[in-house]
Formats: C-alpha cells, structure tokens, sequence
C-alpha cells in the first residue's frame, strides 16, 4: 500500500512539475530574446505645436551587403620570436570563404589549419615535424570586419628533446605547450559564437529597428508599437494614418546609421517615454535608447494687429515714426562719499580698539611697579564707591578721633611734665575738654 501510495504521489508532483518548468522555460527565453540593454537616456521637453527630433544613432547598425563573403570574417596566426632579433611574423591566414594563405615556403604542407574552421569553429594550428625553430610565442587573432569584433588568443611553444619534459600548462597569462622534437604540436584555438560560425544567407533580415512609446503610467511591455524598419528596406508603421504621417524614420537610415525619429506639430498628447530599439541579431548588438518627452504650453501670439490712433492726416499718420524722449541725468558726483565714510568709520573703530588696549597695559604696568600705592588708592576707591556712611557716624568718628589725639597729647605733656614741681589732674582736664 506504502509503495503504490509513494508511486501516486511522485507521479502527482512529476506533473506538476513538467508543466510549471516548460513555463518558466518559455518565460526565460521569451525575456532574453526581446532582451535589450539601455545604452542611454535623455529628458527631451519642447514647445507645442514644434517639430521635435529624437536622435538615436549607431555606427555599428550601418548595413552593407557583403556579396563576396570573404572579407568579413578572417583568421590569422602570428609568431613572436624572442631570438634573434625579436621579430613578429605572419605564419598564415584564412578568409571564410577562401583559402589558407601562407607566408613562409618552408611551412607549406607543414602548418595548416581545419578547412572547415569556419563551420565548426575549430581554429587550432596544426604543426607538423616540429624543430626547435618553432619555438616562440604565437596569437591566434579572430577578426570580423562587419560585427566590428576582435578577439585573440596566445599559446607558448616550447620543444624539447626529454619525453619526460612534455608537458602543457597555464602560467596565469596563456597556456604553454611543451612538445617534443620532430612530433606534431596542436595549439589550440577554439570559438563556437555562431557570429564566428554560421552566415545567415537573408542577411538583412538580420537588422531591425523599431521604435515604441510609453504614454504616463503605461508599463513597458504594453508600450505601443510606432515604426519598425528592416535593413532589406521593409518599414511598417502603426497607428492611425494621422499618427504614421505625424511620426516617421529616414528611408536612407541604415546606410547612414541616423535612425532618429521626428514628431511634427508636437502636441501634450504626444509626451511619454520613447525609446529606440537597435537589433542586430547576428552581431549579437541589442541596445535601446529612451527619451523622456515633455510638451510646454506655447507661446501666445497676439491674433489681431496693432492699429494706428485715428488722425486726420493719413499721410502724416503713416509718416510719422514712433518718439523717443531721451533722458539724460546729471552724473551724480557723490556717489564716492559712501564708500569713504565706510573708510573713515572703520579707521575711527580700528583707533578706539588700539586706545583701550593701550589704556589696559598702561594700566597693568602701573600695577606691577607700585603695587603699594595702587592697592592704597583701590581701597579708598572701594570704601568710597561702596559704602555710605550717616553723618551721625562721621560726627562720632571724628569725636572719637578728636579724643584719641588729644589723650595722646597729654600723655606727651605729662612724660615732658615729669620733671617740673606742678601736677596736672588728668581727670579734670578731660572734664573740661568734654564740657
């Protein structure tokens, strides 16, 4: 039951699972075939009622039949010899449609390459009884003159005379091929691109171009198809007769490359985001361009013309230019009093700066010579500015002052007095002098 229950279920998922993979297949290889990178981008913004051009151009999108077929594709095998002198030679090359081409008599029927190297992209120069002057550094350079693309690939040669040294590595830059003396050496280069291997005999409907448009807050899978335009001549335009006349490509663009689109009579209903679509399917070229229109309001224009003031004279009127009163006003001489009253203010600010500074180190001198007389002269100042006394207390102050002295007087007296007869009664004469 356990097994028949596990077969019902692995059959369930299995298909489940077959349907939901070839979805997702289709998915994929629908986005990479309609894939396109963005190349640029531009804010356009013009004026209704204006003709407007969205340049989109492309050196490499420039299309020329190619009747012969042997010059568009080329292979060739150079040697750098790091003796005797150090010289770069040509071993061989070969056309896609034609023969291997030798440069040296003394390789003729020794160095080949595979005369299907175009068909199956196998390019290895095969080297036969090989001798110690084949030793050096060669480069297999894979050229295609219509796709403009260049590749190259470098293998070290080296012969040896020791089975045991034969041998084949990377040194991190190119691989390097051991062999030995009188064997046959394989140096290998191999490019399977189909733009290196297979030729599309309806070359021009290899080229497309096509442009769409965005309107605001349409997703870009459901932009609108405006003109396409293949290299065989073929234009379609979509749309109203209105829109196809309105929104049109050169006839000349792909001898030119100029595949700009120009919008007559430009209206707000035109703005959104463009872009240019450029395929070149067996280059292996998808690019896209998008422009990002803005229409401003136009310019008003006034609609009726400007009449001349009624007057009796039609000839004089028409005779008459329009007056011009021209004002001339005094030079106005004081203008450079500003600028010297900011002067002068700031000399008198600058001098009143230096004379408080000089004030405060004169000050602080003063106080470093005399320290005495400056802290008797800050005492009197502070008992002067901070207290105040009643005359009440002045008057006992100097009462008291007055006694003090005159108790030291009599003292004087009565030490200079000792050494007369007379006594003099102390008690009296403080009586007396306070009576």
């Amino acid at each position: 039951m356990k097994t028949k229950r596990d077969d019902i279920i692995f059959q369930t998922l299995l298909l489940i699972h077959i349907p939901v993979a070839c979805f997702f297949t289709a998915v994929s290889c629908q986005a990479e075939s309609s894939s396109s990178v963005v190349v640029a981008g531009y804010n356009v913004s013009s004026r209704a009622g204006s003709k407007l051009v969205l340049q989109c151009v492309s050196s490499r999108m420039v299309w020329t039949r190619d009747r012969v077929r042997d010059r568009q594709r080329v292979i060739h095998w150079d040697m750098y010899r790091a003796y005797p002198d150090y010289a770069m030679e040509r071993v061989l090359d070969m056309f896609s449609a034609g023969e291997q081409r030798m440069y040296n008599s003394y390789n003729l029927g020794r160095v080949g390459l595979n005369p299907t190297a175009f068909k199956d992209g196998n390019f290895s120069l095969v080297i036969k009884d090989v001798t110690m002057n084949d030793r050096g550094l060669y480069s297999c350079n894979l050229h295609h003159l219509y796709c403009n693309l260049y590749e190259t690939i470098r293998v070290q040669l080296n012969v040896t005379k020791s089975r045991r040294k034969k041998q084949r590595y990377w040194d991190g830059h190119k691989a390097v091929y051991v062999v030995l003396l009188g064997s046959t050496a394989v140096l290998p280069c191999i490019n399977r691109r189909s733009v290196w291997t297979d030729w599309s005999d309806e070359e021009e409907d290899q080229q497309v171009v096509h442009w769409d448009r965005q309107a605001p807050g349409i997703p870009h899978d459901r932009a609108d198809r405006l003109v396409d335009l293949y290299a065989s001549g073929e234009h379609r335009s979509y749309g109203s007769l209105f829109l196809q006349r309105k929104m049109n490509i050169s006839n000349q663009a792909f001898s030119e490359g100029d595949f700009s689109l120009t919008i007559s009579d430009l209206q707000p209903t035109d703005q959104g985001l463009y872009s240019c679509h450029l395929h070149h399917h067996y280059c292996g070229l998808h690019e896209r361009r998008v422009f990002q229109v803005t229409v401003e309001p136009s310019l008003v224009k006034p609609t009726m013309p400007a009449k001349a003031l009624p007057s009796e004279d039609k000839e004089t009127a028409k005779a008459e230019s329009p007056r011009v009163i021209t004002v001339i006003l005094p030079e106005q001489r004081h203008h450079f009093l500003l600028p010297l009253g900011y002067v002068l203010t700031s000399f008198l600010l600058l001098a009143f700066v230096v004379l408080i500074i000089v004030v405060i180190v004169r000050r602080r001198t003063t106080k470093e010579m005399y320290p005495q007389s400056y802290m008797g002269s800050s005492r009197s100042q502070s008992c002067s500015d901070e207290f105040e006394m009643d005359v009440t207390e002045v008057n006992a102050c100097s009462t008291e002052e007055r006694r003090f002295d005159y108790k030291n007087n009599l003292l004087k007296e009565k030490a200079h007095v000792k050494t007369q007869p007379k006594v003099i009664d102390l008690d009296k004469e403080m009586q007396k002098f306070s009576k």
